[in-house]
């Protein structure tokens, strides 16, 4: 296991390939004074010109969602805010999509609760990942709503593949989210709608929700991060500024104001750590080294104290409430874990089996 010579990322993050030492989202940090951000901007204004500002704006309430929703407004554009319910909405979750709501027409689509519990607990069964549901949600709800109310642009928040890192130059510049780059970058793992259907009594109606009902000749998604220079840190100062509710989630996180809504996130990012030797934290400090608000061997210090921490808590809620919403034992989970765990790349951040870790202290 490497880490970037710029940032701590490792190069044991799926699809993350390392060019002399340095992550590809480092090379594409290093590569934005190259980008004509003015140029960029005059085409977002011409795209939205072309659809008479009307655009659907995917949301969670979050930092990025509240950043995307005032920028198009500053732009004079007419956004509909569209926010696919999440797997276990937080408190804070609820407050933040509500105090985004004051600020322009949101909708919420919340697929069958019953049905959504039984996609998390297969989902972290079969590839170890509690997330499937969000994930295809985040990819799916946008396109019925814009089927629905016959507004065909969509207007995303950052490229990942830009901000974090992907497996090529390319992704990291696309400018359109398209077919293609969902069935590679969605977050899928293998796991399509279909392959749910007949198991735990689940039928293809209930699948619906979960993929896109439009031909990719009738909708356009843009990514507002490749029109305007992304910034996580500006995006949540402007959230704050128009109400939103910021605080750390968990002793694994870095930011305060990001990942507030879904209670089960703790489980996601641990099971990431535990797969491929990186958590959520990891992730976002690197984009401050990269941004020069924390030096590399800082960052490195505080990712091996805190990246990996157990999940005792997120958000408020108790890993025994979360597992409960779906069914799930403690000592299941923990079989689970344990079978997607990567022992070896485990050696090479210093712990085989942190399930054993001190009660959970906050960052200050």
């Amino acid at each position: 296991m490497n880490r970037c010579l710029i940032c701590v990322m490792p190069d044991t993050r799926p699809d993350h390939v390392f060019v002399d030492g340095v992550c590809p989202a480092c090379i594409n940090y290093q590569n934005r004074p190259e980008v004509d951000w003015d140029a960029r901007l005059l085409q977002l204004k011409d795209l939205l010109d072309q659809h008479n500002g009307r655009c659907i704006v995917p949301s969670s309430g979050g930092k990025d969602s509240h950043y995307q929703v005032i920028k198009l407004l500053e732009l004079g554009a007419d956004p509909l805010i569209v926010t696919a319910t999440t797997c276990h909405l937080t408190d804070i979750g609820r407050k933040n999509i509500d105090n985004l709501a004051k600020l322009a027409t949101t909708i919420e689509v919340s697929p069958n609760k019953e049905v959504r519990a039984k996609l998390n607990r297969i989902s972290l069964e079969t590839i170890g990942d509690i997330s499937w549901p969000e994930h295809a949600s985040i990819f799916s709800t946008p396109f019925w709503a814009a089927a629905s109310f016959d507004i065909p642009l969509v207007i995303y928040g950052e490229n990942p593949q830009n901000q974090y890192g992907g497996p090529d130059q390319l992704s990291g510049e696309a400018m359109i989210m398209d077919k293609q780059w969902i069935d590679e970058f969605g977050g899928f793992l293998g796991l399509r709608p279909m392959d749910f259907v007949g198991k735990d009594g689940i039928t293809q109606n209930d699948m619906s929700y979960y993929w896109n009902p439009l031909p990719w000749s009738r909708v356009e998604a843009h990514f507002l991060g490749q029109y305007i220079e992304w910034d996580s840190h500006r995006n949540a100062k402007v959230a704050a500024e128009h109400g939103m509710i910021q605080e750390l989630p968990c002793f694994a996180n870095w930011w305060k104001a990001e990942n507030l809504d879904n209670a089960q996130t703790g489980i996601h990012d641990y099971l990431m750590y535990r797969k491929y030797g990186y958590g959520r934290g990891c992730t976002q400090i690197s984009v401050d080294v990269r941004h020069g608000r924390i030096t590399r061997g800082a960052a490195l210090g505080w990712v091996r104290e805190h990246d990996g921490h157990y999940p005792f808590t997120y958000a408020g809620y108790t890993l025994d409430e979360i597992l409960g919403r779906i069914d799930v034992s403690k000592e299941k989970f923990h079989r689970i874990e344990k079978e997607f765990t990567n022992y070896d790349i485990l050696e090479h951040v210093g712990s085989q089996d942190n399930t054993n870790h001190p009660v959970e202290e906050r960052q200050p």
